[in-house]
């Protein structure tokens, strides 16, 4: 069974949804015969932040709203994360654009690393306080997933990649993916947001027991997610 996952690493939702998949695969029968692939999808590919700019002030500006808004949301997503033992920490988020990141992603994907890289990633960006748009923080990224140095710098020192990051945008945009997470089963179910973990296993079940339709919507409207409609992201 092949699921494809659209997220960024700039969501914190997307890191909540992979928790709560991986869960409901270690309760699934079938989970050894899973393949897992990441798209990439950015939230806002024109983020250009100003040095020093914190998380809160960037939510705040993006929305229209004060920070006292923007550090109340980033709480509720941090508590909402701690129930998946994720240890989100706003207050030291480095705003980036995460271009180099998905490509970075890719070329782990090469390399048989690709959700190693994306776990490292989102741990480093929502956890740690890591620039992921920065070159040699993606240096000692890359070093700690093994790939290989010579390749990992040349993809930093040049665009490398950045067409495979284009076409699973442009993948996102034919099938109407408007926020992230975006799952999809087997190409017959897509489930939009960090949906809860019981909702995971019945579709993995069930997609397991049945042929191959066209995509169904099964979950999207109430998932948490972050989109290019609205969501603290």
């Amino acid at each position: 069974m092949k699921i494809e996952i659209w997220s960024d690493i700039l969501c914190p939702f997307c890191y909540i949804g992979k928790r709560r998949l991986e869960k409901a695969l270690a309760s699934f029968d079938h989970a050894g015969e899973v393949e897992i692939q990441w798209r990439s999808f950015e939230l806002d590919p024109q983020a250009n932040p100003t040095p020093g700019e914190n998380q809160y002030a960037r939510l705040a500006h993006k929305y229209g709203q004060s920070e006292d808004w923007a550090r109340q949301m980033s709480a509720n997503m941090t508590q909402m994360a701690g129930e998946e033992g994720l240890a989100f920490n706003f207050d030291t988020v480095v705003p980036a654009n995460s271009l180099r990141a998905h490509r970075l992603v890719h070329l782990a994907a090469r390399h048989g690393r690709q959700d190693a890289a994306k776990e490292r990633l989102f741990k480093a960006y929502l956890e740690q306080g890591l620039d992921i748009n920065d070159v040699p923080t993606l240096t000692q990224l890359a070093a700690e997933l093994q790939l290989p140095a010579a390749e990992v710098e040349q993809l930093l020192a040049s665009n490398q990649l950045e067409q495979e990051v284009r076409y699973d945008e442009y993948q996102a945009q034919q099938i109407g993916v408007r926020g992230v997470p975006y799952f999809v089963f087997e190409d017959k179910y897509a489930v939009s947001g960090a949906q809860p973990t019981e909702l995971f296993l019945e579709v993995l079940e069930k997609v397991w027991a049945e042929g191959r339709p066209q995509p169904v919507q099964l979950a999207g409207a109430d998932g948490a997610s972050c989109g290019l409609d609205g969501g603290a992201c």
